[in-house]
């Protein structure tokens, strides 16, 4: 399994944005692809999953960028096809893919899912396909983003693949629920640096602290970085750390476990956004946070 597998499709076209990496427009088109990762309840890598990706198409190689969305979410709701297009336009080869997100799990569960996706060894995992196109260069970086579920396997993806640089996550953490993932996500307690990931949670998460004092403890144990009490924001000087989004900063009023989404919450349609987040300039929004990423890779 290589580039053969994936199929790009040029029929939806190109599409012009600014791209920050490199300083200069840049044409993106789609490609769909599979790769084989961990199915329901299989402990091995043996299942074919979708990915749906953007790439530059100005004949040069670039970084890559995997998104891996949360629990039970499709790989192509609006959010995910969000992140795709904004790396994309930012000079990366860019993919959202769906895993066995139907439930969620412990340490041992979930870190075989990232390992499935991030296995540089094995041609079938979404890493060696995706650098395995024409237009990628891995050696250039690879940086991640996820949501929930997803920003713990985009979290622990540096356990398994050395070339990921950095990570942002939305709806991170190191307990979700009645699950204490604190063996793996803590900090300390996996391969990626804290000070090459940046956490954004809701101070009304209802799955990893919902008050923003909860939430405070929560994304302190997992970055290792400590503000005053009451602080919303605690980043560092190269801009890792964690950001606690406010319910007077979201549209719906409640910035709870699915701020990114217009209404509703996590119950709301996936493929609503608040506005603010998918097109806005504050630290806890979408752009910010992908201009972030995208400087720990090379254009």
């Amino acid at each position: 399994m290589g580039r053969r597998q994936v199929q790009t499709s040029l029929i939806v076209g190109s599409m012009l944005s600014l791209c920050l990496a490199g300083s200069a427009w840049a044409a993106t088109a789609s490609f769909t692809g599979t790769y084989t990762a961990q199915g329901s309840n299989a402990t091995t890598c043996n299942t074919s999953f979708n990915m749906n990706g953007q790439e530059p198409t100005d004949g040069k190689r670039h970084p890559v960028f995997l998104y891996m969305v949360g629990t039970t979410e499709t790989s192509t709701d609006a959010a995910a096809s969000a992140v795709v297009a904004g790396m994309a336009n930012r000079g990366f080869v860019a993919a959202t893919i769906q895993y066995d997100s139907g439930s969620f799990g412990n340490c041992s569960q979930i870190g075989g899912k990232a390992q499935c996706i991030f296995n540089p060894n094995s041609n079938p995992s979404a890493v060696s396909v995706l650098c395995a196109r024409a237009t990628a260069d891995c050696s250039k970086g690879i940086v991640v983003a996820g949501f929930s579920q997803g920003a713990v396997i985009a979290t622990l993806a540096k356990n398994t693949d050395s070339r990921v640089q950095a990570a942002y996550g939305l709806g991170d953490g190191v307990k979700y629920s009645s699950f204490d993932l604190s063996a793996c996500m803590a900090n300390g307690k996996r391969t990626l640096h804290s000070d090459r990931l940046r956490a954004v949670n809701g101070d009304k998460d209802q799955f990893t602290g919902n008050s923003q004092s909860a939430q405070q403890t929560n994304m302190q144990s997992l970055t290792g970085f400590t503000c005053p009490s009451g602080s919303f924001v605690c980043l560092q000087s190269n801009g890792s750390g964690w950001i606690i989004v406010q319910d007077n900063q979201v549209k719906d009023g409640s910035a709870d476990h699915c701020y990114m989404r217009a209404s509703g919450g996590c119950f709301g349609s996936q493929n609503s956004l608040d506005s603010g987040w998918q097109s806005g300039t504050t630290n806890w929004e979408l752009n910010p946070n992908l201009d972030w990423l995208a400087g720990f890779a090379t254009p």
